[in-house]
């Protein structure tokens, strides 16, 4: 099945003439878009493009892909306006990473399904290197996950990570632990966290190699492992919840920011969107009541 993009990837690069100029037209990188050329030519089965240093030719094969390609795309427009006449509501593309709180997720769409009444909300979950990638294929409209420093992030909040205890645990009534407090405990490992690689360093730096009770990559699970007291983990301090206490590591330093990354072809229509509204408001304010929480007990 040929997707439309790679499409919209093979007419930028005939109408500009140029790869470097296509790819800024596609809002992508030039190695992103000679990627979806090339995967158009392998499900054709055929070179449409000629490339040398200087300039661009099409094949025959090319030349008679072209007149497919504009009216498959006319199609697909006239299809997308006549389905906009049609209906009221605006659908909003919405990537969720992974790595976040189920129940910060939860009350998010809660107050965006109850804000929005001309909106429709469309969801794809994912680890934040696929959601970027559908980002760039423009397969969703925006991502709730890690923005780092991605131009087309919007910040939300930075949040740091703390060692998750369960409640019964001997450590759970401490306001901050050193290396030494946890260099004997059996460790649970969040296989996708974005602070892996940071925390084996600095538990590495510091001599301590624990025993790993058990490797996952669901968060829902990790917890569940640290409330049986299968063992601790180190976790984002937004997962704070019943039964689990979260305190922070002297000398761990790791960060993440969190906010929406945004298609820039979408930026328009999100502008004004209820939906992507509240669902960033319900996240700052979430972090900031989970801020103060975290304040009282130190």
């Amino acid at each position: 099945m040929i997707e439309r993009y790679l499409l919209r990837y093979f007419l930028a690069v005939v109408d500009q003439g140029n790869f470097t100029r296509a790819a800024a037209q596609c809002r992508v990188s030039q190695p992103t878009l000679s990627v979806g050329i090339a995967k158009l030519e392998a499900a054709l089965g055929q070179t449409l493009i000629l490339r040398t240093n200087r300039r661009i030719e099409l094949t025959p094969g090319g030349t008679r892909f072209v007149l497919h390609a504009r009216r498959i795309e006319a199609e697909f427009t006239e299809a997308e306006r006549d389905f906009q006449d049609a209906a009221p509501t605006k659908l909003i593309r919405l990537g969720i990473a992974s790595t976040l709180p189920p129940s910060w997720i939860a009350q998010a769409l809660t107050r965006a399904q109850h804000a929005s009444t001309g909106e429709r909300l469309e969801i794809v979950e994912g680890r934040n290197s696929e959601l970027s990638g559908l980002l760039d294929r423009g397969r969703i409209d925006c991502a709730l996950g890690i923005v780092g420093d991605d131009p087309r992030g919007m910040l939300l909040f930075d949040e740091g990570f703390a060692v998750a205890v369960s409640n019964d645990h001997r450590l759970a009534k401490r306001d901050r632990l050193g290396i030494a407090d946890v260099a004997g405990e059996t460790m649970i490992v969040r296989r996708h966290c974005e602070a892996l690689a940071e925390t084996s360093r600095f538990f590495t730096a510091h001599g301590v190699r624990p025993f790993m009770a058990a490797r996952t990559v669901s968060d829902d699970r990790a917890l569940a492992y640290v409330r049986a007291g299968l063992g601790i983990t180190v976790m984002p301090r937004c997962f704070a919840s019943e039964g689990i206490a979260m305190i922070p590591l002297t000398g761990f330093t790791a960060t993440r920011r969190v906010g929406l990354l945004i298609a820039p072809d979408a930026a328009s229509r999100l502008a004004d969107s209820t939906i992507f509204q509240a669902i960033g408001e319900t996240f700052r304010g979430l972090n900031a009541l989970n801020d103060g929480q975290a304040s009282s007990r130190i």
